[in-house]
């Protein structure tokens, strides 16, 4: 293994895989902290550690770090999401700090930046489009709203260590320009690296080649192939085979509230598809069950349907007045569980999954422990397979990502 991924949700870590795999690496992604790990370039372990106590968030990392490392990984890499989704108390900041001291580095990078799809960072401040983080949709996100663009800020209120900033100018210069901002000032420090363009992620990406760790969201993965190829280590494999999707019938899961999933969710159902509206406060009153949600799909005609709980902020607001912030979440996510047992039983081998937590929770109740990468849907969303259990085809969706008719496109690609 030349490269040990950690991903702090599942959504986010096939992101990575298909990042790696797009730059010829052999990929595999994990779930959970592994026990045994398959042969492969990059191995990228998915945990369900972003909205977690910090204290949990570390001890899995760790335990996934020293996993991956006798296993024989050379770099380690901290994936977290391209909006910087975090509180004040982390969890982006002490997991960076734990596997600092555990590797003895004294420097790595924090880079969330995804130019492809519109996430830059310009003088510290990270962008969503043409927006700054704190002036775009996750505002208001229901579990980590992030209200702050400057990254340097919100960094060091995660952590002890200290915080630098390496500008896009430096980075304009070149490789050796950024290997030099790294190498100045005292020990460990965790800089925020600026980048506009793809082809400042490639110098970033040469600049770091022999951190032992770095940390960022995917689009910093865009020019590590190349340094172990560079180097030697990665040498031309074959082609992956062409996996052959399951046969059997579609659903999409969609619990992700966020701007983009909206769009996706009035797209779908502007197509015509059925769809079936997921209540927190319904299934918290007995009104609504998993066992009616997964009855209605089945009893639908051979077509992908949708089931949803995506919703406006403020209908979020209100579930979380009356149910509780963590409540609503949990109940929403033990729905969307139940139900996709009960469709993967009855036949359903095809299934979209919005959201990280909701494909964490997806993902887990159906006894997935490992995935293969297939092909791109859109930037960060590639169809999975699954290597273990029932044989099913999955794409697991950020909710931020994809565009407004990504789960109506989403089939051709099988």
């Amino acid at each position: 293994m030349l490269l040990g991924c950690i991903a702090d949700d599942l959504t986010g870590a096939t992101d990575l895989a298909l990042m790696l795999s797009r730059g010829g690496m052999r990929v595999v992604q994990v779930m959970g902290v592994p026990e045994t790990l398959p042969d492969a370039d990059a191995i990228v372990v998915a945990l369900k550690s972003r909205t977690i106590p910090a204290a949990e968030a570390v001890d899995l990392s760790l335990a996934s770090a020293r996993a991956l490392l006798r296993a024989g990984a050379a770099q380690l890499y901290f994936k977290y999401c391209s909006t910087f989704d975090s509180t004040d108390q982390g969890n982006i900041g002490p997991v960076t700090g734990a596997l600092m001291e555990l590797l003895g580095s004294t420097v790595t990078i924090a880079c969330p930046a995804f130019p492809e799809n519109g996430r830059t960072i310009f003088k510290g401040h990270l962008f969503v489009g043409d927006r700054l983080l704190s002036d775009s949709p996750m505002r208001d996100h229901p579990l980590t709203p992030m209200r702050n663009s400057n990254l340097v800020e919100v960094l060091h209120r995660q952590t002890t260590r200290q915080v630098g900033l390496i500008q896009y100018d430096t980075v304009e210069q070149g490789p050796d320009a950024v290997r030099a901002a790294l190498s100045a000032g005292d020990g460990g420090k965790i800089f925020i690296v600026d980048a506009l363009r793809d082809a400042h992620l490639r110098t970033i990406g040469t600049a770091i080649a022999d951190l032992r760790l770095i940390t960022g969201g995917s689009g910093i993965a865009l020019g590590l192939p190349e340094n172990f190829r560079r180097s030697g280590k990665l040498r031309a494999s074959a082609a992956s085979p062409r996996r052959t999707a399951p046969g059997g019938r579609a659903a999409i899961l969609a619990g992700s509230c966020s701007a983009a999933t909206q769009g996706q969710v009035a797209a779908a159902i502007a197509s015509g598809m059925p769809a079936c509206c997921v209540s927190p406060t319904k299934l918290a009153d007995g009104s609504q069950s998993a066992e009616e949600i997964s009855a209605w799909a089945i009893s639908q005609p051979p077509q992908p349907v949708l089931i949803y709980s995506t919703a406006a902020p403020g209908a979020v607001k209100s579930a979380q007045a009356a149910l509780g912030t963590q409540r609503a979440a949990e109940i929403v996510e033990q729905a969307f569980a139940a139900v996709a047992r009960a469709l993967v039983r009855n036949g359903f081998s095809r299934l979209i999954v919005a959201g990280g937590e909701t494909s964490g929770a997806v993902v887990q109740s159906l006894g997935v422990r490992a995935l293969a990468i297939g092909d791109e849907i859109d930037p960060g969303v590639p169809w999975t397979y699954a290597l273990d259990g029932a044989e099913l085809a999955l794409a697991l969706k950020s909710g931020n990502f994809g565009a407004a008719d990504f789960f109506t496109k989403a089939w051709a690609k099988l």
